[in-house]
């Protein structure tokens, strides 16, 4: 899924960013781990990677779209921090699938351990 078709009163129809398309990337993942811990200018987070500072610019628009990071204005700086509400929620929604295959495990062993017994 590239983009959530959004209806509003407004604008017939308004194009968003799907959260799991951007951290997809692995780009994206690796600013989001470069930022976990402190914000950064795009200068900053651009040296660690082997692209252009456009590009680098590029991933950090897309994960504010999907306000994954945010901007803090310092001065003439920009600021990227990791906005950790949103990553809450998507790890409120990966929840139940942590859940499912913990219980699909735990069902697992279980088979494997009465194997086990009755090869001895």
């Amino acid at each position: 899924m590239s983009a959530a078709l959004l209806y509003s009163p407004t604008n017939r129809y308004k194009m968003r960013r799907d959260v799991f398309q951007a951290i997809a990337d692995p780009t994206r993942r690796a600013i989001i781990l470069l930022i976990a811990s402190q914000a950064m200018t795009p200068n900053a987070i651009a040296e660690h990677f082997d692209t252009t500072r456009q590009a680098v610019s590029k991933h950090l628009r897309i994960l504010t779209e999907c306000q994954l990071v945010k901007q803090e204005h310092n001065g003439r700086e920009i600021y990227y921090q990791l906005e950790v509400t949103k990553m809450k929620e998507i790890d409120k929604w990966l929840e139940q699938f942590r859940k499912l295959w913990e219980s699909r495990f735990n069902e697992l062993d279980n088979v494997l351990l009465t194997l086990k017994h009755n090869k001895k």
